[in-house]
């Protein structure tokens, strides 16, 4: 009885092995869907947020830490809750937390989460 492989040529082999090779590739491409649309550190939505959920404010862990609240944020086409932190303050300055606004025609807008003078 001949051998498996010797019944297929060679020209039928490497046209297999090409094609599970760009299958392997192609498999591990995802498509992730970008954010609405970015501008000068302005994020867009077209949906409103959520309310906030309740957070707990753990201990202060060092002298002088700054809590700095969770927000919603919009990537992938959705709200994404990102919790708050302590941060290390700037001198001379104050944090203007993140919110959203509604926009004139439609959608919102996440303004602020910056240090100000």
């Amino acid at each position: 009885m001949p051998a498996f492989h010797s019944s297929l040529s060679r020209s039928t082999l490497r046209w297999g092995a090409a094609l599970l090779a760009a299958g392997a590739l192609l498999g591990g491409c995802a498509v992730v869907p970008a954010p609405v649309a970015v501008a000068d550190g302005d994020v867009y939505a077209t949906v409103a947020p959520p309310p906030p959920p309740y957070e707990v404010v753990p201990a202060v862990p060092y002298v002088g830490a700054v809590w700095i609240g969770g927000y919603w944020n919009w990537y992938g086409g959705r709200h994404v809750w990102v919790p708050g932190r302590y941060v290390r303050p700037r001198p001379g300055y104050h944090w203007e937390p993140h919110h959203w606004e509604h926009g004139p025609r439609g959608g919102w807008a996440l303004r602020g989460g910056h240090w100000v003078r």
